[in-house]
């Protein structure tokens, strides 16, 4: 590509991005015909899209969740599972990741309670904080608490995670300096 063509393309990209955002921060005005040819209305095809609300009745408004204290919240997440990971051995490998704080992926089987109860002074000392990545209810994570306490284990999703340290087993744990089980 040509830099002719490309600065081009950079002042459309430009000025599209700007009445855009003209658009986005006014309100529509009403619709001016600037000129009628004839022929047939479109609105007909549009109908069935329903693209504007019937202004004459207002939307009804959603009702907020209802979230009483942060074990409410967190059994709202569950249960919790990661298809990209499974338990299995997980090869050491060096990775860059300056700052990274520690953490670890565990879920709610009996590889993953062992590895726990083996690991959890080097996981204090480290101050590294546990992904549960699978876990079905609260119980199962009340469990997994009761065996590493003083321990952060919190239920999330693992999946973008794996995919992008290219994981796909647990329990591991990440530092700045590489992933080991």
């Amino acid at each position: 590509m040509n830099r002719t063509v490309l600065i081009a393309a950079l002042i459309v990209a430009n000025w599209l991005l700007s009445v855009a955002t003209a658009f986005a921060q006014t309100a529509s005005p009403p619709l001016i015909v600037v000129e009628d040819r004839g022929g047939a209305s479109a609105l007909p095809y549009y109908q069935p899209l329903n693209p504007q609300p019937d202004r004459a009745t207002p939307p009804a408004p959603m009702p907020l969740p209802h979230v009483g204290s942060p074990g409410d919240a967190e059994a709202a997440m569950l249960p919790v599972r990661s298809t990209q990971l499974s338990p299995g051995d997980v090869p050491r490998r060096v990775i860059r990741a300056p700052g990274l704080t520690p953490l670890f992926l565990i879920g709610d089987d009996e590889r993953s309670r062992t590895w726990l109860r083996q690991r959890q002074p080097a996981l204090r000392e480290l101050q590294a904080a546990g992904l549960v990545v699978n876990v079905e209810s609260m119980a199962a994570l009340a469990a997994l608490r009761r065996l590493a306490p003083g321990l952060t284990l919190s239920p999330a999703s693992g999946d973008d995670l794996a995919q992008r340290l290219g994981l796909r087993h647990y329990p591991v744990l990440i530092t700045a300096a590489g992933i080991e089980q």
